[in-house]
């Protein structure tokens, strides 16, 4: 069973991605700041992460900028999920670093497939 990390600060958002992810066969870890994700995502190797963007402490976009630059290589797919849907976000959030970008809220009988597609794996 593949590992993926989700870095979400809000609960209600973390359970329901967590749903949507274990019901397509992901074993799911989690973290709730920018540092812990960053943390998790070294040390677990993930199959792909999916990042909110407004976290306490460093936002997402700065730990998916440390993710890249880390000892992981930049090879771990990172999509951000965020309520960030002005002119320019999804710009800033692919230059960050994210392989792709969905905005909240998410259709948990969706989602798994709308990564797949980003992974290519459709």
């Amino acid at each position: 069973m593949n590992r993926v990390l989700v870095v979400e600060d809000n609960k209600d958002n973390l359970q329901l991605l967590t749903y949507a992810l274990r019901r397509g066969g992901y074993e799911v870890i989690a973290a709730e700041t920018g540092e812990n994700g960053v943390e998790a995502a070294i040390r677990e190797r993930p199959f792909f992460i999916l990042m909110d963007i407004d976290l306490p402490g460093i936002d997402g976009l700065e730990a998916t900028r440390r993710i890249r630059n880390s000892e992981t290589d930049g090879s771990i797919p990172i999509i951000a999920i965020t309520s960030y849907a002005m002119r320019g976000d999804m710009e800033r959030v692919i230059q960050a670093g994210c392989n792709g970008y969905f905005e909240k809220p998410i259709d948990p009988l969706t989602i798994v497939g709308r990564i797949h597609a980003v992974l290519g794996m459709t």
